[in-house]
């Protein structure tokens, strides 16, 4: 994993703080070239907004095609009942606990929101 990689863990469900800081920072590190490699993690109540909200899908589909991984915590998609949603918006979904905790333990660059 290189320094130039950046994590965003997105917890928080609030589609203005998704819309507003989310979308329009992982877009632009990777238009802007702040990053080089930007990976988005869709974690605990996110994973629902994201399967029921049109104007969520439409930025997570803006977000791929400009280069952001898009993956999800799959304990939470599962519990949730939006894993197979998920996976029709082409987003990862694994299980996030041991790769969290390896990337806190490896002092990646990490940001939560």
């Amino acid at each position: 994993m290189e320094k130039d990689h950046l994590y965003v863990l997105w917890t928080n469900d609030n589609p203005i703080t998704a819309e507003k800081m989310v979308f329009m920072y992982t877009i632009n590190s990777l238009a802007q070239g702040w990053w080089e490699k930007v990976t988005l993690i869709v974690w605990g109540a996110t994973p629902k907004l994201v399967a029921e909200d049109a104007a969520m899908q439409a930025k997570i589909k803006e977000a791929q095609q400009a280069g952001v991984h898009v993956t999800a915590c799959k304990a939470c998609a599962d519990q949730l009942g939006v894993t197979q949603t998920l996976l029709d918006l082409q987003i990862e979904v694994k299980y996030w606990g041991q790769p969290l905790t390896d990337l806190l333990k490896n002092n990646e660059r990490l940001l939560t929101i």
